[in-house]
Protein backbone atom coordinates (compact mmCIF):
# COMPACT_ATOMS: atom_id res chain seq x y z
CA UNK A 1 0.00 0.00 0.00
CA UNK A 2 1.32 3.20 -0.88
CA UNK A 3 1.44 5.88 2.12
CA UNK A 4 0.62 9.42 1.03
CA UNK A 5 3.59 12.08 1.12
CA UNK A 6 2.31 13.85 3.64
CA UNK A 7 2.30 10.81 6.26
CA UNK A 8 5.54 9.73 4.55
CA UNK A 9 7.10 12.79 5.81
CA UNK A 10 5.78 12.76 8.87
CA UNK A 11 6.62 9.80 9.93
CA UNK A 12 10.39 10.14 8.45
CA UNK A 13 10.41 12.83 11.16
CA UNK A 14 9.03 11.06 13.71
CA UNK A 15 11.76 8.01 13.36
CA UNK A 16 14.94 10.72 12.74
CA UNK A 17 13.53 11.93 16.32
CA UNK A 18 13.36 8.27 17.84
CA UNK A 19 16.54 8.01 16.68
CA UNK A 20 18.69 11.17 17.71
CA UNK A 21 16.68 10.55 21.17
CA UNK A 22 17.94 6.77 21.21
CA UNK A 23 21.69 7.91 20.13
CA UNK A 24 21.89 10.75 23.08
CA UNK A 25 22.83 8.68 25.87
CA UNK A 26 24.59 6.08 23.76
CA UNK A 27 26.95 9.34 22.48
CA UNK A 28 27.19 10.01 26.40
CA UNK A 29 28.38 7.47 27.30
CA UNK A 30 31.28 6.61 24.38
CA UNK A 31 32.96 9.53 26.15
CA UNK A 32 35.88 9.40 25.89
CA UNK A 33 36.67 8.13 22.33
CA UNK A 34 39.77 10.07 21.34
CA UNK A 35 42.65 11.78 22.86
CA UNK A 36 42.00 14.58 25.43
CA UNK A 37 44.22 17.50 25.26
CA UNK A 38 45.11 19.24 28.67
CA UNK A 39 46.40 22.89 28.50
CA UNK A 40 48.75 23.83 31.09
CA UNK A 41 49.60 27.60 30.63
CA UNK A 42 52.73 27.71 31.36
CA UNK A 43 56.55 26.32 29.84
CA UNK A 44 57.49 22.70 31.06
CA UNK A 45 58.77 22.07 34.49
CA UNK A 46 57.07 24.38 36.46
CA UNK A 47 54.26 23.27 39.09
CA UNK A 48 51.39 23.47 37.62
CA UNK A 49 53.09 21.95 34.52
CA UNK A 50 53.82 18.37 37.52
CA UNK A 51 50.78 18.90 38.27
CA UNK A 52 48.76 18.57 35.03
CA UNK A 53 51.25 15.38 33.91
CA UNK A 54 50.85 14.07 36.74
CA UNK A 55 47.22 14.14 36.69
CA UNK A 56 47.23 13.65 32.89
CA UNK A 57 48.44 10.09 33.84
CA UNK A 58 46.35 9.29 35.75
CA UNK A 59 43.30 10.53 34.02
CA UNK A 60 44.35 8.58 31.31
CA UNK A 61 44.18 5.34 32.94
CA UNK A 62 40.27 5.99 34.30
CA UNK A 63 38.97 7.55 30.98
CA UNK A 64 41.01 4.86 28.87
CA UNK A 65 41.95 7.42 26.11
CA UNK A 66 45.53 9.39 25.97
CA UNK A 67 46.10 12.88 27.29
CA UNK A 68 48.18 14.91 25.75
CA UNK A 69 50.15 18.15 27.96
CA UNK A 70 49.82 21.11 25.63
CA UNK A 71 52.11 23.53 27.24
CA UNK A 72 50.70 27.16 26.03
CA UNK A 73 53.05 29.84 27.89
CA UNK A 74 52.60 33.37 27.78
CA UNK A 75 51.03 36.34 29.34
CA UNK A 76 51.04 34.81 33.13
CA UNK A 77 48.83 31.68 31.71
CA UNK A 78 46.63 34.06 29.75
CA UNK A 79 47.13 32.61 26.25
CA UNK A 80 46.59 28.84 27.68
CA UNK A 81 43.28 29.71 29.62
CA UNK A 82 41.97 31.63 26.70
CA UNK A 83 42.12 28.60 24.34
CA UNK A 84 40.57 26.24 26.72
CA UNK A 85 38.01 28.92 26.73
CA UNK A 86 37.10 29.35 23.18
CA UNK A 87 37.40 25.39 22.76
CA UNK A 88 34.43 23.49 21.91
CA UNK A 89 32.96 22.51 24.76
CA UNK A 90 33.31 18.67 23.96
CA UNK A 91 35.45 17.46 27.22
CA UNK A 92 38.62 16.72 24.79
CA UNK A 93 39.93 20.19 25.80
CA UNK A 94 40.82 21.08 29.52
CA UNK A 95 42.52 23.07 31.86
CA UNK A 96 44.68 22.18 34.83
CA UNK A 97 45.21 25.76 35.79
CA UNK A 98 46.38 27.79 38.78
CA UNK A 99 45.10 30.75 40.63
CA UNK A 100 46.89 33.16 38.33
CA UNK A 101 45.07 32.41 35.11
CA UNK A 102 41.93 31.62 36.64
CA UNK A 103 41.06 34.25 38.72
CA UNK A 104 43.55 36.68 39.60
CA UNK A 105 44.67 37.57 35.63
CA UNK A 106 41.33 39.22 34.95
CA UNK A 107 41.27 40.99 37.90
CA UNK A 108 44.74 43.34 37.12
CA UNK A 109 45.16 43.22 33.54
CA UNK A 110 42.10 44.69 31.32
CA UNK A 111 44.18 42.91 28.05
CA UNK A 112 42.51 39.42 29.74
CA UNK A 113 39.24 39.12 27.88
CA UNK A 114 37.57 36.11 28.98
CA UNK A 115 35.72 35.26 32.61
CA UNK A 116 34.45 32.66 34.77
CA UNK A 117 31.61 32.10 32.89
CA UNK A 118 33.60 31.04 30.27
CA UNK A 119 34.42 27.91 31.75
CA UNK A 120 33.16 24.87 33.67
CA UNK A 121 34.76 24.06 37.18
CA UNK A 122 35.16 20.37 37.04
CA UNK A 123 37.20 19.78 40.45
CA UNK A 124 40.43 21.09 42.71
CA UNK A 125 43.34 19.23 42.02
CA UNK A 126 45.44 20.15 45.00
CA UNK A 127 46.98 23.29 46.57
CA UNK A 128 50.46 24.65 48.14
CA UNK A 129 51.06 27.47 50.03
CA UNK A 130 53.58 30.14 49.91
CA UNK A 131 56.59 30.91 51.94
CA UNK A 132 57.84 34.49 53.65
CA UNK A 133 61.77 34.06 53.73
CA UNK A 134 64.57 36.44 54.51
CA UNK A 135 67.99 36.35 53.42
CA UNK A 136 70.20 35.04 56.30
CA UNK A 137 71.62 39.25 56.17
CA UNK A 138 68.57 40.54 57.28
CA UNK A 139 69.00 39.72 61.01
CA UNK A 140 65.57 38.12 61.55
CA UNK A 141 65.14 34.79 62.32
CA UNK A 142 60.66 34.79 63.05
CA UNK A 143 57.69 36.55 62.09
CA UNK A 144 57.81 38.88 65.63
CA UNK A 145 61.25 39.76 64.34
CA UNK A 146 60.30 40.35 60.89
CA UNK A 147 57.18 42.77 61.54
CA UNK A 148 59.26 44.39 64.48
CA UNK A 149 61.51 45.15 62.08
CA UNK A 150 59.42 46.93 59.61
CA UNK A 151 57.76 48.97 61.88
CA UNK A 152 60.72 50.23 63.46
CA UNK A 153 61.62 51.12 59.77
CA UNK A 154 59.07 51.79 57.85
CA UNK A 155 59.51 52.17 53.99
CA UNK A 156 63.10 50.81 54.22
CA UNK A 157 62.49 47.33 53.39
CA UNK A 158 61.70 45.55 50.31
CA UNK A 159 60.20 42.21 49.14
CA UNK A 160 60.70 40.43 46.11
CA UNK A 161 57.98 38.37 44.30
CA UNK A 162 57.80 36.63 40.42
CA UNK A 163 56.08 39.50 39.15
CA UNK A 164 52.85 41.95 39.16
CA UNK A 165 49.78 40.08 40.58
CA UNK A 166 50.84 36.65 40.86
CA UNK A 167 49.85 34.98 44.00
CA UNK A 168 52.86 35.60 45.15
CA UNK A 169 52.81 39.67 44.75
CA UNK A 170 49.44 39.42 45.83
CA UNK A 171 50.26 37.31 49.29
CA UNK A 172 52.97 40.40 50.10
CA UNK A 173 50.19 43.08 49.69
CA UNK A 174 47.72 40.79 51.78
CA UNK A 175 51.09 40.49 54.22
CA UNK A 176 51.17 44.37 54.32
CA UNK A 177 47.35 44.98 54.84
CA UNK A 178 47.26 42.22 57.87
CA UNK A 179 49.97 43.52 59.30
CA UNK A 180 49.88 47.37 58.77
CA UNK A 181 53.87 47.31 57.95
CA UNK A 182 54.77 48.48 54.51
CA UNK A 183 57.40 47.20 52.16
CA UNK A 184 58.64 48.32 48.61
CA UNK A 185 57.22 45.35 46.25
CA UNK A 186 60.13 44.38 43.32
CA UNK A 187 58.77 42.27 40.83
CA UNK A 188 60.98 39.81 38.92
CA UNK A 189 60.49 38.07 35.80
CA UNK A 190 60.09 34.74 37.42
CA UNK A 191 61.74 32.96 40.89
CA UNK A 192 65.83 32.54 39.36
CA UNK A 193 66.34 36.30 39.26
CA UNK A 194 64.41 36.52 42.46
CA UNK A 195 66.41 33.49 44.09
CA UNK A 196 70.12 34.65 42.87
CA UNK A 197 69.24 38.47 44.03
CA UNK A 198 67.88 36.75 47.61
CA UNK A 199 70.70 34.82 47.71
CA UNK A 200 73.39 37.31 46.76
CA UNK A 201 71.83 39.61 49.29
CA UNK A 202 70.50 42.39 46.79
CA UNK A 203 67.02 41.96 48.56
CA UNK A 204 66.65 41.10 51.91
CA UNK A 205 62.97 39.37 52.02
CA UNK A 206 60.99 36.94 49.37
CA UNK A 207 57.35 35.48 48.89
CA UNK A 208 57.75 31.56 47.59
CA UNK A 209 56.51 28.68 46.30
CA UNK A 210 57.36 26.40 48.91
CA UNK A 211 58.64 23.90 46.43
CA UNK A 212 61.32 26.63 45.38
CA UNK A 213 62.10 27.81 48.30
CA UNK A 214 62.32 24.63 50.40
CA UNK A 215 65.53 23.78 49.29
CA UNK A 216 67.47 26.75 50.08
CA UNK A 217 65.64 26.95 53.58
CA UNK A 218 67.03 23.39 54.18
CA UNK A 219 70.28 24.40 53.19
CA UNK A 220 70.34 27.33 55.51
CA UNK A 221 70.50 29.72 52.51
CA UNK A 222 67.15 31.39 53.29
CA UNK A 223 65.17 31.59 56.56
CA UNK A 224 61.56 30.74 56.36
CA UNK A 225 59.53 33.21 58.64
CA UNK A 226 56.42 31.36 57.80
CA UNK A 227 54.10 29.96 56.11
CA UNK A 228 51.00 31.91 53.95
CA UNK A 229 47.96 29.51 54.62
CA UNK A 230 45.80 29.55 57.38
CA UNK A 231 47.33 26.67 59.20
CA UNK A 232 51.13 24.68 58.47
CA UNK A 233 51.32 22.92 55.37
CA UNK A 234 51.49 18.89 55.92
CA UNK A 235 54.79 18.96 53.92
CA UNK A 236 56.37 21.00 56.43
CA UNK A 237 54.54 21.09 59.52
CA UNK A 238 58.02 22.29 61.37
CA UNK A 239 57.28 25.64 59.63
CA UNK A 240 54.93 28.00 61.34
CA UNK A 241 52.13 29.87 59.60
CA UNK A 242 52.39 33.55 59.52
CA UNK A 243 48.62 33.28 60.79
CA UNK A 244 50.00 32.28 64.10
CA UNK A 245 51.16 35.88 64.51
CA UNK A 246 48.26 37.99 66.19
CA UNK A 247 48.68 40.42 63.91
CA UNK A 248 48.36 38.08 60.72
CA UNK A 249 45.58 35.28 62.19
CA UNK A 250 43.49 36.42 58.97
CA UNK A 251 46.28 36.00 56.53
CA UNK A 252 45.60 32.88 54.17
CA UNK A 253 46.59 32.63 50.34
CA UNK A 254 48.45 30.07 48.76
CA UNK A 255 48.45 28.32 45.36
CA UNK A 256 46.12 26.00 44.07
CA UNK A 257 45.22 24.11 40.95
CA UNK A 258 42.03 23.08 39.10
CA UNK A 259 41.08 21.36 36.32
CA UNK A 260 38.35 23.03 34.21
CA UNK A 261 36.64 23.17 30.74
CA UNK A 262 35.07 25.59 28.20
CA UNK A 263 31.91 26.58 29.25
CA UNK A 264 28.78 24.31 28.42
CA UNK A 265 29.97 21.07 29.57
CA UNK A 266 27.12 18.60 28.92
CA UNK A 267 26.74 16.96 31.84
CA UNK A 268 27.05 13.38 31.23
CA UNK A 269 30.67 14.56 30.08
CA UNK A 270 31.11 16.74 33.09
CA UNK A 271 29.90 13.77 35.23
CA UNK A 272 32.69 11.19 33.63
CA UNK A 273 35.01 13.96 34.23
CA UNK A 274 34.20 14.48 37.80
CA UNK A 275 34.13 11.34 38.63
CA UNK A 276 37.33 10.37 37.16
CA UNK A 277 39.22 13.30 38.88
CA UNK A 278 37.55 12.47 42.31
CA UNK A 279 39.25 8.46 41.92
CA UNK A 280 42.50 10.08 41.02
CA UNK A 281 42.69 12.42 44.57
CA UNK A 282 41.68 9.50 46.30
CA UNK A 283 45.19 7.45 44.54
CA UNK A 284 48.35 7.07 47.14
CA UNK A 285 50.26 7.18 44.24
CA UNK A 286 48.77 10.65 42.96
CA UNK A 287 49.00 11.92 46.56
CA UNK A 288 52.79 10.74 46.67
CA UNK A 289 53.33 12.76 43.38
CA UNK A 290 52.11 16.02 44.97
CA UNK A 291 53.98 15.59 48.07
CA UNK A 292 57.30 15.61 46.07
CA UNK A 293 55.94 18.89 44.83
CA UNK A 294 55.25 20.21 47.77
CA UNK A 295 51.30 20.04 46.96
CA UNK A 296 48.50 18.70 49.25
CA UNK A 297 45.79 16.60 48.09
CA UNK A 298 42.12 17.49 49.22
CA UNK A 299 40.89 14.91 51.58
CA UNK A 300 37.56 15.57 51.01
CA UNK A 301 35.46 16.68 48.06
CA UNK A 302 35.47 20.23 47.55
CA UNK A 303 32.92 22.49 46.37
CA UNK A 304 34.65 23.79 43.53
CA UNK A 305 32.13 26.72 42.04
CA UNK A 306 31.66 28.21 45.70
CA UNK A 307 35.94 27.53 46.36
CA UNK A 308 36.32 29.67 43.05
CA UNK A 309 33.87 32.85 44.23
CA UNK A 310 35.26 32.72 47.54
CA UNK A 311 39.06 32.69 46.07
CA UNK A 312 38.23 35.24 43.74
CA UNK A 313 36.45 37.62 46.04
CA UNK A 314 39.78 37.33 48.14
CA UNK A 315 41.74 38.33 45.08
CA UNK A 316 39.49 41.16 44.70
CA UNK A 317 39.75 42.92 47.98
CA UNK A 318 43.68 42.49 47.96
CA UNK A 319 43.94 44.08 44.04
CA UNK A 320 42.23 47.10 46.03
CA UNK A 321 43.50 47.31 48.62
CA UNK A 322 47.13 47.71 46.82
CA UNK A 323 45.75 49.37 44.12
CA UNK A 324 47.38 46.39 41.65
CA UNK A 325 47.65 46.91 37.74
CA UNK A 326 49.51 45.15 35.11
Amino acid sequence: MRLPRAFSSCLAVALCGLAWAASGPANAQAYPNKPITLVVAYPPGGSTDLTGRALGVELSHRLGVPVIIDNVGGAGGAIGAQKVANAAPDGYTLLAGASNEVAINRLVNSNVKYEPKDFTPIGLIASQPLVLVAAPGAGVKNTGEFLALLKKNPGKYSYGSSGVGTSLHLAGEMLKQQGGVFMTHVPYRGVAPLTNDLLGGNIDFGVFVLSSALPYIRSGKMVALGTTEARRSAITPDLPALSESPSLKGLDIGVWFALLGPAKLPEPVLARLKTALNETLQSPDFRKKMEATSSVVPTSNVDIDKFLVTETAKYKTIVKFANIKE
